[in-house]
């Protein structure tokens, strides 16, 4: 079964992740108070909604516990974000992302259970998204609007294979420019280089392409 994602706060870091997974084809649940950005995302979400997320009631009536990752992206109120965390764990969502406004924020979510806290000034929407998807996703470097560089940890679907069995080139468009195994890196494997658990390859190519790499050969946990 699909993975089912929420949204909380539909602003510029919370509407980048809303887009980013709904464009990467996952079921999306959007919530805000305002009620102009819940209708902005109407098209975009598999549903928006106007609620207040520290009513532990509205979230339980959304079924939000039965979201299996949430995305806190609330703006400057820190007592909201640090409420619908706590009630988020509280009603059982499996995993939840909160964006921090600085470190003290930060340590208090980590004090209440958040499992992943994000800085959106240093980390940006498409990144965090696409390591939301897979935790194989190590790094995700935009280049311009349509290319990025992704680090990504081999896992089992190319665990024993070499590059020219994987044929990732001529298979997703996307090159393998340089292979990380522990400390030492190999730019430019060849083609008959074996492909270890744990290595990490840099990938360059289109987002479009490195999406439909990560589709065949990268989520394991969806």
């Amino acid at each position: 079964m699909s993975k089912l994602y929420g949204v909380i706060g539909l602003g510029r870091f919370g509407g980048s992740i809303c887009k980013e997974l709904s464009k990467e084809g996952k079921e999306v649940l959007a919530l805000d108070l305002d009620e102009d950005k819940v209708n902005e995302y109407k098209e975009i979400a598999s549903d928006s909604v106007i609620a207040d997320s520290t009513d532990e009631m509205a979230l339980k009536e959304l079924g939000f516990r039965n979201i299996d990752h949430v995305i806190v992206a609330i703006g400057d109120n820190i007592h909201a974000s640090i409420l619908t965390t706590l009630l988020l764990r509280e009603i059982g969502v499996k995993r939840i992302t909160v964006k921090a406004q600085n470190d003290y924020h930060e340590k208090i979510l980590e004090k209440i259970g958040a499992d992943d806290i994000v800085h959106p000034e240093r980390d940006m929407g498409k990144r965090i998204a696409h390591s939301i998807i897979s935790s194989n996703v190590l790094d995700y470097l935009e280049l311009s609007d349509e290319y990025s560089v992704v680090e990504i940890k081999a896992g089992e679907k190319m665990q024993g294979k070499t590059l020219m069995e994987l044929d990732i080139r001529a298979k997703f468009g996307c090159n393998v420019v340089a292979i990380k195994r522990g400390k030492e890196i190999n730019v430019s494997p060849m083609a008959n280089e074996k492909i270890l658990y744990d290595d990490v390859l840099i990938i360059i190519g289109a987002d479009k392409d490195i999406s439909r790499f990560e589709k065949a050969l990268v989520i394991e946990d969806d």
